[in-house]
């Protein structure tokens, strides 16, 4: 592992555990989105890490009612849902990527899966919420679209994504390499060392 990445990982719980995240305080009337930035490369690593962010807040803060949310899984949840993940499979499998993606650009809108989100989690008796599974969500949901459909939904309630890319505080560029798409809502949860 990265000795950089471990470094920040380090110092993840703390900042998810303090006061100041979890009132949302200081910030500016902003709301309460953070990111984790991270090179793609170390995406096992940091799968493997949620696990002991879970297992730590539950044991430093088990006061604190939170979840954690994967973007992909909760993407194939909706689907099943839906009665459309079958069809999904069957229309990729008849007509490729390309006519799968078409057709699910109105069931995967961004507005329809914050909805979903927002009801899946029970956010209104949450204190946190943690995402991760953004890098297997694309590219039927881009991270930048979610986001700002969550934002008036979300309320008081910090969500914290983890996100395979880079977050410069004004825009996301999935893996490092795609595209960036502006976006400067959200906080860095843990800048890296200059």
């Amino acid at each position: 592992m990265n000795p950089q990445f471990e470094q920040r990982l380090n110092q993840v719980v703390d900042k998810l555990v303090s006061p100041e995240l979890l009132a949302n305080t200081g910030l500016g009337n902003e709301i309460g989105f953070y990111i984790f930035d991270y090179d793609p490369e170390q995406e096992l690593a940091m799968r493997g890490f949620i696990q002991t962010i879970i297992d730590q807040i539950g044991k430093r803060r088990p006061d604190v009612c939170f979840t954690h949310i994967n973007l992909f899984a909760l993407l194939i949840d909706y689907l099943k849902e839906r009665n459309l993940l079958d069809k999904a499979f069957a229309l990729q499998k008849n007509k490729g990527d390309a006519a799968l993606l078409k057709a699910l650009r109105g069931p995967l809108d961004p507005n329809k899966i914050a909805a979903f989100l927002v009801q899946q989690a029970n956010l209104q008796e949450k204190q946190l919420v943690l995402m991760s599974g953004i890098g297997s969500a694309w590219p039927l949901l881009r991270s930048h679209a979610l986001l700002n459909s969550l934002h008036p939904l979300v309320q008081d309630v910090p969500l914290v994504m983890f996100y395979p890319g880079q977050y410069d505080g004004q825009g996301l560029r999935l893996f490092g390499r795609l595209k960036e798409s502006h976006y400067y809502r959200a906080f860095r949860l843990v800048p890296p060392a200059a």
